[in-house]
């Protein structure tokens, strides 16, 4: 368990919709603040993996998810924990501000705006007022009011035309009594390149450094840092007590690098929190899962992108099926986006196409048929899926029922064999007991 000093003052930095800019401003905001030697919390609310590691590259702190759909009280307060010696903490919003599912999880609905209200962060909303002036002030009167409760600090204007263009914006915002805390340039050589699953891997941008801090000085610039800094609030009563995930081995092969990358930083901590020794390795690299581990954990990432090197990498492949044959594998495989049959390690039947795209996203409720690591039979578990693979062939039997955040069931059932499983969902957590 981890006792809670309360937490200190934040900001939710969000945005009517996807593709406004909030992850340039979010960047930009976490190292302006470090370069002024603050010591700054990023989070993430929602489910995702690419965001969180922009965030530690700006900040140099791990970022955490804060998901109000999978994650109940208890591991809440542990999230909100990770900021117990920061001077701020800075949230980046997903989809729109109130963009959630239609079914409640175990806190909420999933949506940024519930994020806001319970950490107490007032919502910095990132406003593209592009093609329209004094009506984008509408759009914010809109998102303040929709929820009475929500603390609300201002908006940022982004992608501003001219002088002129700003003049009425700002005329528009004063009018309907919300602050303006910046207003950004139009300026097309800020996007950060993206691939079929969003933004590209934070150890994948050619030169991360110096494009996070051309959005610092972007937001020196154009943005009133002080009145940011200012505006943030806390909410002392997310202070109690929580805990992390609790470790599912004591010795872990975790398998690191640009095709498996997917792990949640709360996972981890909770892992080492729990006396787990966690062992690195790359399959990319050709390396082989450390022989005296209990455990070899295959995360999510973009395998589809390098099922060529995956395939000829003979001494992972034999140093994983040396480590099946008496101990626990979580993994999945595939065939690549060119419909390339690639000889994976064969430790499941399952047989998957990139190049038979069908996007699969959402939250997923599980109830597990066998254990795996970490869980046993009948263990509820809430997790997420985002991925293009569609399944052809699914020989062995299926690790666990799975539903969607409404409990409609899904065909991505995982599978398991022998000590080996495998899953389509990504693990958040699993579900608190009920006081």
């Amino acid at each position: 368990m981890t006792d809670l000093a309360p937490t200190p003052p934040g900001l939710m930095i969000s945005a009517p919709s996807s593709g406004t800019g909030k992850t340039t401003v979010m960047l930009g905001l976490l190292r302006a603040l470090a370069d002024e030697g603050i010591a700054v919390q990023p989070y993430k609310s929602g489910p995702d993996y690419i965001d969180p590691a922009f965030h530690r590259a700006a900040s140099g702190r791990n970022s955490f998810n804060v998901d109000t759909w999978a994650m109940g009280p208890q591991l809440l307060a542990a999230v909100a924990a990770q900021s117990r010696d920061a001077d701020i903490c800075v949230a980046e919003g997903s989809m729109g501000l109130y963009d959630g599912v239609a079914t409640r999880g175990q806190s909420g609905f999933g949506s940024s705006a519930e994020t806001a209200i319970q950490m107490g962060w007032p919502v910095v909303l990132v406003v593209d007022v592009s093609g329209q002036a004094q009506s984008a002030a509408a759009t914010a009167l809109g998102f303040q009011a929709y929820r009475p409760d929500l603390p609300f600090a201002g908006v940022i204007l982004n992608r501003v035309a001219s002088p002129r263009h700003e003049r009425l914006a700002r005329l528009g915002m004063e009018q309907a009594g919300i602050k303006v805390l910046g207003c950004l340039p139009r300026r097309g050589d800020l996007v950060l390149p993206e691939r079929h699953l969003g933004l590209i891997q934070a150890v994948e941008h050619p030169d991360l450094d110096a494009a996070i801090a051309g959005y610092a000085d972007f937001l020196r610039a154009h943005v009133d840092l002080a009145a940011l800094r200012d505006a943030a609030r806390g909410n002392q009563g997310i202070a109690g007590k929580g805990s992390l995930p609790a470790a599912p081995a004591g010795r872990i092969a975790l398998a690191q690098d640009a095709a498996f990358s997917f792990t949640y930083p709360h996972q981890l901590e909770g892992w080492r929190a729990d006396g787990a020794e966690i062992l690195p390795f790359s399959p990319l690299a050709d390396e082989a899962p450390d022989p005296s581990a209990d455990l070899v954990w295959l995360p999510g990432g973009y395998p589809e992108l390098h099922a060529g090197r995956l395939a000829a990498a003979t001494r992972f492949r034999d140093g994983l099926i040396r480590h099946a044959q008496t101990r626990p594998v979580h993994g999945e495989w595939l065939i690549d986006k060119d419909g390339t049959a690639h000889e994976m390690v064969g430790l499941l039947g399952l047989v998957t196409s990139y190049e038979k795209r069908k996007f699969h996203l959402g939250y997923r409720r599980v109830e597990l048929l066998t254990a795996m690591p970490g869980h046993d039979v009948g263990a509820q578990l809430l997790g997420h899926e985002f991925h293009y693979s569609t399944i052809l062939e699914q020989p062995d039997a299926p690790l666990a029922r799975v539903a969607d955040a409404d409990g409609a069931p899904v065909p991505e059932t995982g599978s398991f064999r022998g000590h080996v499983t495998g899953t389509f969902f990504h693990l958040i957590t699993a579900q608190e007991a009920t006081q």
